[in-house]
Order: structure tokens, then sequence, then C-alpha cells
């Protein structure tokens, strides 16, 4: 848990790895506390703890809002709001109805292969909207480009910008329209300059620390875009193996028998695959893949078993 030199007291950024997203955690207001987004499912129980801790005994949660539902960003809606028995929750508008009928497909936990908890949304809130808490006035702003439905939300007083997955310190979050064959670079382009126009001061980014050369973070993440549009393929294969890392995230070792059978589950994997790689077999592009993260010195291959450094 960190609020961290950047952010005001009432600010507080919760931090737990990079299979979970950040929280921030919004105090200050007599009504309750407001979070965004809250991580994992598998962190669930550190998630309640933590929000627990800095709420102290006295107060409550009254809100969750959600910049988009991966599940990295929403896996501790449902215990959090049997925690905090009013606790609303207010997600984009663009995944509403998936999630009041909780179509795993549309909220692409189904091709994923990840985990989420089902959780009842209290309503959309739209861009344009304002959310008041402790005297602050957040603007939610649209920020396609990770995800079509994601987005944004920026305080204008203190500047502060809680940009999800649309921009960290060192790039921004898989272009997931892209590995659908569906536009998505554009729209990255687009937020980046959207937010290159806001008066930001302090960024708490989806993952990562918070930071404030946002110079450098737009630097990089423009460089970063113009890389993948000129080789998407790279960014393909930079997708796939976040997918294998994230997973590894989530079991902490398995045996290369039980990775491949996963693999075998998860649809996006053979879809990335087909999109540039159809030039070799299926088996041997995941073993490279396995292979590149080893020589990284990201994975550990020991016998038939796996595991991160």
């Amino acid at each position: 848990m960190s609020s961290g030199r950047l952010l005001p007291p009432d600010l507080v950024v919760l931090e737990r790895g990079w299979l979970s997203s950040n929280s921030l955690l919004m105090l200050g207001d007599a009504r309750g506390a407001v979070i965004v987004d809250t991580g994992y499912c598998t962190h669930r129980a550190q998630t309640v703890e933590l929000v627990q801790t800095a709420l102290g005994p006295s107060q409550t949660l009254r809100l969750i809002v959600n910049t988009h539902l991966h599940s990295d960003h929403c896996g501790g809606n449902a215990e959090l709001a049997r925690r905090h028995a009013k606790c609303a929750i207010w997600i984009p508008p663009g995944h509403y109805r998936a999630a009041v009928d909780w179509d795993e497909s549309v909220l692409s936990y189904a091709p994923t292969g990840q985990q989420c908890e089902r959780f009842q949304p209290t309503r959309a809130v739209q861009p344009g909207e304002l959310i008041d808490q402790g005297g602050r006035e957040w603007q939610v702003l649209a920020a396609p480009g990770h995800d079509p439905h994601s987005l944004i939300l920026f305080e204008p007083v203190s500047g502060i910008l809680a940009s999800a997955d649309a921009l960290w310190e060192h790039g921004f979050g898989i272009v997931l329209p892209e590995l659908d064959g569906e536009t998505g670079f554009d729209e990255v382009e687009r937020t980046l300059d959207l937010i290159e126009g806001l008066p930001v001061r302090a960024v708490v980014p989806g993952h990562g620390q918070p930071f404030d050369d946002m110079g450098r973070a737009l630097g990089e993440a423009r460089s970063r875009l113009a890389f993948f549009r000129r080789h998407p393929e790279r960014h393909t294969r930079h997708a796939a193996k976040a997918l294998l890392m994230f997973h590894l995230l989530e079991v902490g070792r398995c045996s290369r028998q039980a990775l491949d059978d996963w693999l075998e589950r998860v649809p996006i994997h053979g879809k990335m695959w087909r999109r540039h790689f159809s030039d070799q077999e299926l088996p041997a592009w995941t073993e490279g893949l396995v292979q590149e993260l080893a020589q990284s010195g990201t994975l550990r291959v020991e016998g038939g078993t796996i595991s991160l450094r």
C-alpha cells in the first residue's frame, strides 16, 4: 500500500504485483470511500485487507469504479461488495449488458482463460460524467485502445490522472482489438493525444508505481506504438508471451504438459498463432515463446516443469 510522494493523503494506491492492477482508493468523504479497480480474483483476500487497513474501523466503501472489465481490474469486485453491503459498482457502458448477463466470451474471460467472480453492476458510468469524492471532481474520459470501452479518470485541481492501461511509465497495455484483426493502434494514439492535452502532474497507472515524468512516458509510449504499427506481428508475439506470463503469475509453477493443455483450451492463443505465425506448426511456435522467456531470464524450465524466476 502506498500514497507516495506524488499524491495527497486522501489518495492511496494499492499495489499487489503485476497479476493485479493497481487500485486507487479515494478517502476524505463522510459518505464513504471510492476505489478505482480491484485487482485479480486470486488476490481478493489481500485486496480486502489492504482496503480495510486504509479505511480503518470507522469508514466504509461506498463505490467501486472499474476503468474496464479485464479480469485483473475487477476481480475483487464481488468480494468487496459482499464486505460492504451498500457499495455500488459502476462500470464502462460498453460492457454493461455483458456484465449483467455475465457473458464470459464478450467479457474476454473465456477467450483468455482468466477468472473473474461474477458481480452485479449497479450502473454504467458514462464518459463526460463527474465523480464527486472528498471535495474532488474526477472527470470520466473515454480511453479506447487497450480495450475499446476503457475509461480513465482525471482530477484537474491536483492534476492526478488514473490512467489504467492507457499509459504506463514504460508503455501501455496490449492492444487487444488488434489481436482480433480490428483497429486499435489508431485509438491508442488518440488516447495518448487526449492525455497529452491534460494538465497532468502525476499518474497512477494500472500497473507499476505512480510517476510524474509525463514527457518521458508519452515519448516511450509513442515510440512503442510506432514500432508495433510497423511490426504488428511483434505486438502479437509480445501479447502471446504476456498471456503465458499472466498464467504463470497465477499458478506459480506447472508442468509443461499442464501448460500445453491450458493453452489448447484458451482460444486466443491459437488465434494469435493463426494471425501471423501459421507458417510454423503451433507446437513449435509455442516452444519458441517459452524459450524466449527462458533465455530472457523470466522463466525457469527444469525438466518438465516451468516456473517464474
